[in-house]
């Protein structure tokens, strides 16, 4: 049976604490065609070279400021404190690109990727210039940092975001779909790449065992089910099927780093929602925005 939920620690290779859907991945994952997560944590003064290949990347500093370097330039990525502490500057790289990462005092990074074959222009994205969406109300309320969705990157493949989620609210919600090419859907794989935190009004500890949970179950006969608990570092892969609610438990804020693509001949995000709770979305409209949205870091 294929693992689709890869706690920490589980899918390293190299430098790198998660690496899949890439080459030189420990974890090889069979069927899965269309996108890959590279997460490293870097040391002060380390640099880490990504041979060219056929694949598309966006490099997005976690914490810390680094460096990115091609045949075309250098690139200074300022980078943030924490994935909570707002937008960060990222870097796209078009096909057949070689790069090195660099971080002078050190940080953690992750590397999106999807097989590409069109080439797109390298180009650093700005944090002041990333479109910020506040989805949902009430406790479905989260963040989006749209770095890398078709509105705002042009690239050949992929769509990629990162979502903040406050403590006790639900994220990829209502649970969606986007496993086959129909009217009004389109297939993606998707990744989802986890950190967690003590929220800053929370009770807990600092030290507390910030988790979350992801869950993923069938939408047709290929089955699927998934009820994880997750953490920083865990990753969860959605190949098809109804994927959500992200829950950030009480206590505990939850960030994601989703990425997507898949074989269709758009690059578009289109959903289908479960019919059993689609209706959430009605409710919104008589709800507020959670107040501790957007995070202030």
């Amino acid at each position: 049976m294929t693992n689709w939920f890869y706690p920490a620690g589980t899918a390293s290779a190299g430098e790198w604490n998660v690496s899949l859907g890439v080459e030189g991945t420990t974890a090889k994952v069979d069927g899965w065609k269309h996108t890959g997560i590279r997460v490293g944590a870097f040391e002060a003064g380390q640099r880490v070279e990504l041979p060219a290949s056929a694949e598309e990347r966006i490099v997005i500093p976690l914490s810390g400021s680094f460096t990115v370097s091609t045949a075309g330039g250098t690139y200074q990525l300022e980078g943030r404190p924490s994935v909570f502490a707002g937008p960060s500057d990222v870097f796209y790289s078009g096909t057949d690109t070689a790069i090195t990462l660099g971080s002078d005092d050190g940080g953690r990074v992750a590397v999106a990727s999807a097989p590409a074959s069109n080439n797109y222009p390298e180009r650093r994205i700005k944090a002041l210039d990333i479109p910020v969406e506040l989805r949902g109300a009430g406790n479905c309320s989260r963040e989006v940092h749209n770095f890398g969705t078709p509105a705002a990157l042009e690239a050949d493949r992929f769509i990629v975001c990162e979502v903040l989620t406050p403590a006790g609210n639900w994220s990829s919600y209502p649970p969606h779909k986007h496993d086959e090419e129909a009217e009004g859907e389109t297939q993606l794989e998707e990744i989802y790449y986890f950190e967690t935190q003590v929220a800053k009004d929370s009770p807990a500890p600092p030290d507390a065992d910030a988790m979350g949970y992801q869950r993923v179950y069938a939408s047709d006969d290929r089955p699927i089910d998934v009820n994880a608990e997750v953490r920083t570092g865990d990753v969860v892969l959605v190949p098809y099927g109804w994927h959500g609610p992200a829950m950030a438990t009480p206590g505990y804020d939850m960030y994601y780093l989703n990425v997507m693509a898949g074989p269709g001949p758009i690059r578009k995000w289109l959903i289908s929602d479960d019919p059993a709770h689609g209706w959430i979305r009605q409710v919104w409209e008589e709800q507020d925005i959670d107040p501790r949205l957007p995070f202030k870091g």
